[in-house]
């Protein structure tokens, strides 16, 4: 597969790897021995995908991607730290991919329990609780005064900040979208049927 230059080709190359699944048509790039063989010097991923740890949202299988394809950064709600942003980072400035992806999806357990929290004052135990207290600020605004506020809005929000919040802390994340070098996407998953829907783009794609 040749990398896409632009973030439209890399947006056009994973929407089309998603179509494929979601008819059930995948065509297994890029998991050859040869193309195995070609990685073994070098990485050229042509996007960085943040997405959720989640085991049904498994990036490379979703997009119908392959070995190199895609620089993947999981974790519980697709929450950020500094690790996180330097990781994206990483990607886009020295491998050179020109597409963030957020990768968000309905049912997520690190939402519905920052949703608990704030409806019912539920606290996680542990370090599940850090997870939450970083999904919580995407949310926190969102809650109305006369009754809680539903998962699946609070899912949605908390991909569009997730998207503006790149933005916000990564100063070379926001050099690379003002240059035209990279693009930030916001997706949710839909777990039922397989498809993304775009929720917040930062850039031209």
């Amino acid at each position: 597969m040749t990398t896409p230059l632009t973030p439209a080709q890399a947006w056009t190359s994973l929407k089309s790897g998603n179509d494929r699944f979601v008819r059930g048509e995948m065509q297994h790039p890029s998991q050859s021995i040869e193309r195995r063989a070609e990685l073994s010097a070098e990485q050229h991923p042509f996007a960085v995908l943040l997405g959720c740890s989640d085991s049904r949202v498994a990036a490379e299988i979703i997009f119908d991607q392959g070995l190199g394809d895609l620089f993947v950064v999981r974790t519980a709600g697709h929450v950020l730290d500094t690790t996180v942003i330097g990781s994206i980072e990483y990607g886009v400035e020295v491998l050179g991919a020109p597409l963030v992806v957020v990768l968000g999806h309905d049912s997520c357990g690190a939402v519905a329990a920052a949703t608990a929290a704030l409806n019912d004052g539920v606290v996680q135990r542990g370090f599940v609780r850090a997870v939450v207290d970083r999904v919580i600020p995407s949310i926190i605004g969102l809650g109305d005064a006369d009754g809680p506020t539903d998962a699946a809005t609070l899912g949605h929000e908390h991909v569009r900040n997730t998207v503006q919040m790149l933005q916000a802390y990564s100063v070379s994340l926001a050099e690379a979208i003002e240059a035209g070098r990279c693009a930030i996407v916001g997706l949710e998953y839909t777990l039922a049927d397989g498809t993304v829907h775009v929720v917040e783009t930062a850039g031209e794609v």
